[in-house]
This record gives C-alpha cells, structure tokens and sequence, in this order.
C-alpha cells in the first residue's frame, strides 16, 4: 500500500487543483458576462450632451453632437472578413457650440480613400472612446500619406487640432458621404473564460488518467 500512497496523494491533489482552476474560471465567466451585459446596456441608453471635460473613465458615454466636420481626417486602416480591406474614417468636427472634437464616421473600403468628403452637417449619435490598441509593435502614422495603424487619440487630436476627445458615430444624420458607420461594440472585449475552463477540465482528465496508468504500473510490478 505503501507504494500506491504517494502517486494517489499526488494524482489527487492534482486533479484537485486542477478542477478548482477549471470551477474558478466558470465564475470568472459569470461575471464577465454580466459585466459585458452593463456594459452593452450603457452603450444603448439614451444619449446626452457632451460632457464639458470628458475623461476616459466615462468610456462608452452615449452622447449626442450637431454640427459641421471640418475637412481634414485621419484614415486608420482596417477591415473584415466582411467588409475586406479599407479604413476608418475620423474628421474632426466642430459642435454647434463651438468644440472640435474627433468623429469617427466610420469605415470606408479601399476605393474610397482618396474620394472628396468636404465639411458637412451632421447630427451624431455614438460613445465616447479610448481605445488602446497602440503597442510598442505599432508603426508610426504615414503622415503623408495619412495612413494611421491604430487609433490614438492624443496623437490623433493633435494632428487634427481637435480636444482629445472621440465620439464613435452609431447613428448620423446628414450626408453619410459614402462612410458606413461602424459602432461601439462589446464583440471586440475579450470573454475566454469557458475555453480556459475546459482546458483545466481537461487537464484534470489527463492528471487523473496519468495517475492510474502509474498507479497500475506499480500494481503490475509488485506480482
């Protein structure tokens, strides 16, 4: 008995961790999925005006805007499966009370990018955002030719001359000028939680069939 005590503690204690990784990783599904829940539930209350110092913690704000875009914008490049290659439209825009601010109208294909989108009206319903999706990987901007890898809003405000403020257009009224808009969406928040869970359960199966396989090795030694 003896020599079957230590590989049974073992594989026990093993699969016990290993199953409690897997049941913590279901919790952390639950609240992550409520979590994306009042997140979406935010993204689709009414909107309001915008808020006269925006900060990054009202992330997701709906706001609503009327005024003019103003002519220069920065194309950043994306795309789909869908929708293939092209990029996302941001102008900068100035409120009927006098703010410039930073649009992002949408996306455009390929084709599209050197079309003429002169100043406009529009009235805008979106979110404010402050995505971070620069890394130390991500070129610089082409500045001339206005080509952008990732959204920045800083540097983005910067070259535009605007507040370093972002509204994600998700309805617009007005002469969309070719641009389909693209909103705020939680599809791009990442929720693995079940695949990691599976992958302790797993594990656990592996553990545990380990653990009897030596365990009947030393059975089979011992006649």
């Amino acid at each position: 008995m003896r020599r079957y005590l230590f590989p049974a503690i073992l594989g026990l204690a093993g699969v016990a961790i290993l199953l409690s990784l897997g049941f913590w990783q279901l919790r952390r599904l639950e609240w992550k999925t409520a979590m994306l829940a009042e997140i979406q539930q935010g993204i689709e209350a009414p909107p309001q005006a915008l808020p006269a110092t925006p900060e990054p913690g009202m992330k997701y704000l709906p706001v609503e805007i009327a005024g003019h875009t103003l002519g220069p914008e920065v194309l950043v490049l994306g795309g789909s499966r869908e929708t293939g290659g092209g990029y996302l439209v941001i102008s900068a825009f100035e409120t009927d009370d006098g703010r410039r601010v930073m649009v992002q109208r949408g996306f455009i294909p390929e084709g599209a990018r050197h079309a003429e989108r002169p100043p406009v009206e529009l009235r805008i319903e979106g979110n404010l955002h402050w995505p971070q999706e620069t890394t130390s990987s991500t070129p610089a901007p082409n500045r001339t030719e206005n080509i952008w890898f990732a959204r920045d809003v800083p540097l983005m405000a910067e070259a535009l001359g605007t507040e370093p403020v972002l509204v994600v257009a998700r309805r617009i009224q007005g002469d969309l000028q070719g641009i389909d808009p693209v909103p705020v969406a939680i599809a791009g928040i990442p929720n693995n939680h079940l695949e990691y869970a599976w992958t302790w359960f797993m594990l656990a199966v592996v553990w545990g069939g380990m653990t009897a396989y030596l365990i009947s090795r030393i059975r089979r030694r011992s006649y």
